[in-house]
C-alpha cells in the first residue's frame, strides 16, 4: 500500500499546529521546506532539531521527503549555482538528521535540445549535488513539470547510473504545464520516481514553460500573460489529473509502497482541503 503524506506548509499554521493537524488525520508522514520558514536549515540545529524531532515522533510521523528549493531559476544561471550547490548540500545534511532519504527541488526548465549550453550547466550542478546526495544515501529528486517526461527521462540518463538524482513525480504539474498523459509519464520516469506529490489540476490554456517558470521566478510577465489564465490547481479529484489510472501506473512500475504526499498551495481553507485529499486517497 502507498503511505500518505502532506507538506507541512499546505496547512498554513505554526509549526507546531501543523504537526497537529498532520497527526490528527491519522497518516504516516509529512514533507517539509528547509529553505524557509521555522524549518529553514540554518535554524532546526542542536536542540530546536532534537525537539523536533521528538515532536514527530510523538505524533507518529516520520519525514517522507525534505524539500530543499531555493526559489529563482533552479540551477540554469552560473552567476547563482556555487552558493545554491552549498545550500543544497546542506539541506541533504539536514535530510540525513531527520532519517529522510529524498531531498526534492525544481532545478528550472531543462532544454529539449542537449546542445543547449543551459543543459551543460544544470548537468553539472545535479551530478555534484547528486554525488553529495549518494554518498549520505540520498537522493536528489527533480521535481516534475518544466518539461515533458521524455526530456526529464533523457537528462536523467545522461546523468548515468547510480547517479543520486531521481524524480518526484508530480502530476498535476505535468498536467497543468506539458498536458502530459500520465499514465504514460510513470512509465517514462518510473525508474527514477522516488517520492511523489499527490495535486490536481487543470491546464486552461497552451503556455510556453520558460515564460510561466520564469515569473514564477521573480521575471517580468509579458504583456497580456496571467498565471491564473492557464494553469488552476484544484483539489484532488477535480482536475485533470486521472488518479486511479496514475495510482495504477505507479503500482505496474514498481512504485507499491511509497508516499503519495499532498501539497495543495492555494484554496482559502486549507485544512479542509487536505483532510478531503486524504479521505480520496484512501477511497482508491
Amino acid at each position: 500500500m502507498f503511505k500518505i503524506g502532506v507538506m507541512l506548509e499546505s496547512f498554513r499554521l505554526s509549526l507546531e499546529e501543523s504537526i497537529q493537524a498532520a497527526a490528527a488525520l491519522n497518516i504516516d508522514g509529512i514533507q517539509l521546506y528547509a529553505t524557509g520558514g521555522e524549518t529553514h536549515f540554518s535554524k532546526l540545529q542542536g536542540a530546536k532539531l532534537e525537539a523536533f524531532r521528538h515532536q514527530l515522533s510523538d505524533a507518529g510521523l516520520e519525514v517522507a521527503a525534505v524539500c530543499g528549493d531555493f526559489g529563482g531559476h533552479g540551477f540554469a544561471l552560473a552567476s547563482e549555482n556555487t552558493p545554491k550547490i552549498a545550500k543544497t548540500q546542506q539541506v541533504i545534511d539536514l535530510a540525513k538528521k531527520l532519517n529522510s532519504s529524498v531531498v526534492t527541488t525544481h532545478i528550472g526548465v531543462i532544454p529539449s535540445d542537449p546542445s543547449h549550453p543551459r543543459y551543460a550547466l544544470m548537468q553539472a550542478a545535479c551530478k555534484e549535488i547528486g554525488r553529495y546526495a549518494h554518498d549520505l544515501g540520498i537522493t536528489l529528486a527533480i521535481e516534475t513539470g518544466p518539461e515533458p517526461a521524455k526530456v526529464l527521462r533523457m537528462f536523467l540518463d545522461d546523468l548515468g547510473p547510480d547517479s543520486g538524482v531521481g524524480v518526484n513525480f508530480d502530476p498535476a504539474n505535468l498536467v497543468m504545464v506539458c498536458r502530459e498523459d500520465i499514465p504514460q509519464a510513470v512509465e517514462t520516469l518510473a525508474p527514477y520516481i522516488v517520492h511523489t506529490h499527490a495535486k490536481d489540476g487543470c491546464n486552461l490554456k497552451e503556455l510556453d514553460p520558460e515564460i510561466l517558470y520564469g515569473v514564477f521566478a521573480g521575471d517580468p510577465a509579458p504583456s497580456g500573460f496571467s498565471i491564473e489564465d492557464v494553469i488552476l490547481e484544484t483539489p484532488l479529484g477535480e482536475g485533470e489529473v486521472p488518479f486511479q489510472d496514475y495510482l495504477h501506473a505507479l503500482r505496474t512500475h514498481g512504485y507499491t509502497d511509497g508516499y503519495l504526499t499532498i501539497e495543495r498551495e492555494v484554496g482559502e481553507h486549507p485544512q479542509q482541503d487536505i483532510a478531503t485529499a486524504v479521505n480520496f486517497l484512501r477511497k482508491l
